[in-house]
């Protein structure tokens, strides 16, 4: 499946979580110095929160 971060491609196998597409994406570290993490709806998700193919994630 592919999910983008901050219009990043990240191409993952499905059951990966949301820290799995931030480490692909090189966005892991931003979040845990205190960003968060939102859907294209702007709810914020947790780090194991479950991904869907065509996903879209912000880090903010």
């Amino acid at each position: 499946m592919t999910v983008t971060v901050n219009n990043v491609e990240v191409h993952l196998p499905t059951g990966m979580t949301v820290r799995h597409a931030l480490i692909g994406a090189n966005f892991l570290e931003e979040v845990e110095k205190g960003k968060k993490v939102y859907d294209q709806w702007g709810n914020e998700v947790g780090l194991a929160g479950a991904l869907w193919d065509g996903m879209v994630l912000e880090v903010r």
